[in-house]
């Protein structure tokens, strides 16, 4: 589940490359599988959008939640990719780009109708 906020403006004539660019990280760096995607966009009205000093109007949030499993290396490798990417195919620098990664117990999650723990994923999450 990835969550991304940005000024309206700015993010919404990117977010289907943004989600590409997301998508393509995830698949690399924690083999997701390519229709695996669960991207919600957050374009927000500047005056709602508060960033820190030294940033653009291009500052953009990303926020993503997995059942915990991945290694740290795995995770440093997707935040870096992002980071990479994102530059080289928008134009965003990194100064522009936050990233949190949010892993919680597979017990808290819920789809398809069962919890995490109990679901058969077509994936491994232990890389």
């Amino acid at each position: 589940m990835i969550r991304i906020y940005g000024i309206r403006e700015k993010l919404n004539p990117i977010k289907s490359k943004l989600s590409d660019v997301i998508n393509s990280c995830m698949v690399d760096a924690l083999q997701f599988p390519e229709n695996k995607r669960a991207h919600r966009f957050f374009p927000m009205d500047v005056s709602d959008f508060y960033s820190p000093e030294g940033r653009s109007d291009a500052y953009t949030i990303i926020e993503i939640s997995l059942i915990e499993g991945r290694t740290v290396q795995a995770k440093k490798k997707l935040i870096h990719l992002l980071f990479q990417r994102i530059e080289s195919e928008l134009g965003i620098a990194p100064i522009d780009v936050e990233i949190t990664v949010f892993d919680s117990p597979a017990s808290n999650w819920g789809f398809r109708g069962m919890t995490g723990d109990e679901a058969a994923l077509d994936y491994s999450i232990n890389v």
